[in-house]
């Protein structure tokens, strides 16, 4: 959750996921950034997945509280987000196109305060998708909802629950998802001993198949500059992760996947490598 008042509902259960799907990846990918006085970012990013290689570059412009962002991939598609902070105090604004889409272009405003936060979306269409999500409590506990409405259709296509408990070195979570057909439960302990690690686990489960999945996972700071992490299921999809920091904000990072239960099945491995001068 976020220092400040009850986080955004993105935020629930935030810690725990980041632990079992953060940075886990099977393609191969290289990204280099830089930065300059100015205010202006550039980063490059290729990547191979597949067989198929793909890539992209983005241009980053801050001044004073307004952030410009323009992002340009290998099929041409141009995506241009402005972001305002502090239009009133507590938010900003969002607003966003992808070319050549004129469809896709959408304004969202975010607020964030002490006992409650909430985000507003709208599709700049015709007919737009509306969609909303809002918090009330402390960054101890916190309860939320989330919900998409479609103005062509003339209902709600998505509603989703969640709530949040964080106490000094631990974390737990509920979120009901799916219109109310799956449920996460998850429940993160640190452990200071081992350097800031922390072990989680997590049971989802979809109640229109009865499908249960058991997921236990941890991360272990090995050093300043070293991070490794693990995750298992009920199911025998084993993952692991190694992330290296070059020098300063340049990482590596090393994962893999594997079917414990079926061991002539090929294992997956990715690898992604930042690189800021």
């Amino acid at each position: 959750m976020s220092g400040k008042g009850p986080g955004f509902f993105s935020d629930i259960g935030r810690s725990g996921r980041d632990i079992l799907t953060k940075d886990y990846n099977s393609d191969q990918r290289f990204t280099i950034s830089s930065s300059a006085n100015s205010g202006l970012d550039l980063k490059s990013t290729l990547v191979k997945s597949r067989g198929l290689s793909s890539g992209d570059v983005t241009a980053e412009f801050k001044y004073k509280n307004k952030v410009v962002n323009f992002k340009v991939d290998t099929e041409s598609n141009v995506l241009t987000t402005f972001t305002v902070s502090d239009v009133i105090p507590y938010a900003k604004t969002i607003s966003s196109i992808r070319l050549p889409d004129y469809s896709s272009g959408k304004f969202e405003v975010q607020y964030l305060h002490d006992h409650v936060a909430f985000t507003l979306g709208v599709g700049l269409t015709r007919s737009p998708a509306i969609d909303f999500s809002g918090t009330m409590g402390t960054p101890s506990i916190a309860f939320g909802a989330e919900t998409s409405y479609s103005t062509s259709l003339a209902k709600f296509t998505k509603y989703n629950a969640g709530l949040c408990f964080k106490m000094p070195s631990s974390s737990a979570s509920v979120i009901l998802g799916d219109k109310g057909d799956s449920m996460k439960v998850s429940y993160l302990h640190q452990l200071e001993r081992l350097n800031g690690g922390a072990v989680v686990g997590e049971i989802s489960r979809r109640f229109s198949t009865n499908e249960n999945t058991l997921t236990v996972g941890c991360s272990l700071v090995v050093d300043s500059q070293t991070v490794l992490k693990a995750k298992l299921n009920n199911h025998g999809n084993l993952g692991a992760l190694l992330q290296h920091e070059l020098t300063s904000k340049s990482f590596l990072t090393i994962s893999g996947a594997f079917e414990t239960k079926d061991l002539d099945k090929n294992p997956k491995f990715g690898f992604s490598l930042l690189l800021k001068p």
